[in-house]
Order: structure tokens, then sequence, then C-alpha cells
């Protein structure tokens, strides 16, 4: 026998049960029910697993147990935290159970999506995390017939064969408004990412028409700016804002990303926040936190949120129960970027 080709070999599941002196299915319900094992015969397992460098046939195990303990998700944007404190709750709980996560992401395209989607499950995923509610039925039917857990976050649905755990982006968006107005803002313009193919996006400024509909005013007219998710892009779209006429004495963002390039621009262009003009946000991520002046924004529960979306996997995949709905519940957090309004808001004018 070739000596090089011998080396080259990758360890099985025999070696390693040679070398702890057990059969193979106690080395299988070590490495996959190790509650099942001894101290004594776990700790002499895992130390031939370690010096053979021993890596389980993840294929093999994949096509005996139909399953690949792999959970895939799909969000819009890697390029900023609004995602990343949920999906690192969901990522711990499915590593807490031997579970694997895989993650795409769709840059708001729903044919990026489509395609994400798809791949996941060629892939071997067992159930998905999708964000938001918008996209085409199609994609929904295709997961139905593979009988595909799914759970949707950051937002609700009623379709009763998916799971969701989600906030009300539209109630959320409406009490933030409400506060403004009680704080006698009546120039509300809106900055909002896209809102095309975005539910959660579209919801929120649905929520702050809601409120000044039910204060007697006219929601149709709220500006409202659509623009790209960054702070530069933000920055470009509120110096649009605040050039309008009548002036708004509060610009409500989509997003904490988005209300801290408003905060900069703001900064930049010589106006006061709150003193001059108010600016609020959508998220409560760090960022939030640490832009001066802080920002009164709506805080989302990313983490119990993530960490749900698994659980309610899981349980799916693993006990075959049925779809659930939950619903968070956000609350408004008070900093300094807004005030009362203005009292000369109308005949003001932009400093030079």
């Amino acid at each position: 026998m070739d000596v090089t080709a011998q080396k080259n070999e990758l360890p099985t599941l025999e070696d390693v049960a040679k070398a702890a002196r057990v059969s193979t299915a106690t080395v299988s319900r070590c490495l996959n029910s190790p509650d099942r094992v001894s101290e004594s015969t776990k700790k002499r397992v895992m130390e031939a697993v370690r010096d053979l460098k021993y890596s389980p046939n993840f294929g093999a195990r994949a096509l005996a147990a139909k399953k690949t303990n792999t959970y895939g998700a799909v969000i819009p944007t890697m390029d900023n935290a609004i995602f990343a404190r949920g999906l690192q709750a969901f990522q711990q709980v499915l590593v807490d159970n031997g579970a694997t996560m895989l993650v795409a992401s769709s840059a708001y395209d729903p044919e990026i999506e489509e395609n994400q989607i798809k791949t996941l499950i060629a892939r071997g995923a067992d159930a998905l995390l999708l964000i938001g509610t918008d996209r085409d039925p199609g994609i929904h039917e295709f997961l139905r017939d593979r009988n595909l857990p799914v759970v949707i976050a950051w937002a609700c649905t009623t379709e009763p064969a998916l799971s969701c755990v989600g906030f009300d982006n539209v109630e959320a968006s409406r009490q933030l408004a409400l506060k403004a107005l009680d704080l006698g803002h009546r120039e509300i313009a809106f900055l909002s990412a896209f809102t095309k193919s975005n539910d959660r996006a579209r919801n929120r400024v649905i929520g702050a028409r809601k409120a000044l509909e039910e204060r007697g005013l006219d929601p149709s007219s709220m500006p409202v700016v659509e623009t790209k998710y960054s702070i530069r892009s933000a920055r470009e779209a509120f110096g649009a804002l605040v050039r309008r006429s009548p002036r708004p004495t509060l610009v409500m963002c989509g997003n904490d990303v988005l209300a801290a390039g408003a905060v900069q621009e703001a900064r930049d262009m010589g106006l006061d926040v709150p003193g001059d003009i108010s600016i609020t946000g959508f998220d409560d991520i760090e960022l939030a936190t640490v832009i001066r002046p802080a920002l009164t924004t709506v805080h989302v529960p990313h983490r119990k949120m993530g960490r749900l979306a698994a659980e309610v996997l899981l349980d799916q995949v693993r006990h075959n129960s049925g779809p659930r709905h939950i619903t968070l519940d956000t609350h408004i957090v008070e900093r300094a970027s807004l005030g009362p309004a203005p009292a000369l808001c109308r005949t003001a004018s932009l400093p030079l």
C-alpha cells in the first residue's frame, strides 16, 4: 500500500472507536447524545477525536437522518448593525442545541432573496429565518410544497402556514409620532428607507400617518423622502427635507442609521437638535446612544426576537410542532434628540 496515500486518509469513526477502546455506536452516542455517555467514556472518546483530528462525515449523517441540522437565515443587509443582535441570538440558540447556521444577504433585492432561499434549501437547510413579509407568493408556495418550516422576523404575518416572531411596525411608529404631536410638532417629515419590497419601512411611514390622522391633521401633507440605507445618503436626504417650506420641526427616520446621518447633517448646517429641529430613529441599536445628541428611538427587542425565532424553528423541525405567531412589545426610548416644537418654526429660516 502507498504509505503517502495511507497517511493522507482521513480518520474514520472506526478509527476513533479503536483508539478509545469502545464500539462505533458508543462513539456515535458520544458525538450526538453526550448526556447518554458516562464522563469517563466521553473523556476517552473526545481525546481520541482530538488526537486523530476526526471530523464527522456530515454528508453521510445528513443522508441517514434526512436532516442536516443546519438552519438558514436570509437577511436584507450586512452593512450595519440592524440585524446583528437578533442574528447573534438566533445563532447562539442553534449552537447550544448542536445546530449550525448558514446566513445570506439579499441586499433588499427580491430576486436575490429568492435565489438565496433556493440555494440554502439546495444545501440542505432544515428551516429558514426570513425578514419581513414582502415577497412573491410563489416563494411561500415553493416552501410549503417542501414542508420546510419558516419563521418571519421583524414583522408580523397572518399567514397560517408560517411562524412569525416580530412586532407591529405600524403601531410602534404611530406611538412615536403621537409623542411628537404631544410636544407640539405639526410640521413632521419622514426620512425612510426604500419602501418597495420592504414592509417594515412602509409600515413605519403608515404608522406616522395614522397618528397625524388621529389628531385631525392631513396625513398626505407629511413629506416622505426615501433613500439608501446609509449615513451618507441620509445626510443628503435630510438636507433636501429641511429646505422645504414650511420647514419641518421634526424629521422621523425609519431607522437609527438614517437618523444618525440626519443628526450629522443638521449639525453641519448649523441647526441645533432639538432646539431648531427634532430627529427620531427606530431600532435602538448602539449607534443611537453614541451619536450626539443621543437618539430618541423605538426599542426593538432584537435579541429576544432572534432567540425565540430559533426556538420556534427547532421545535418545528425536531418535534414536528405547528407554526406559532409571537408578537413582541416595543417601547419608546426617550433621549435628547426629541424636544418641544420650536415656537417660530413656520417663519424660521436656515442659518447662513
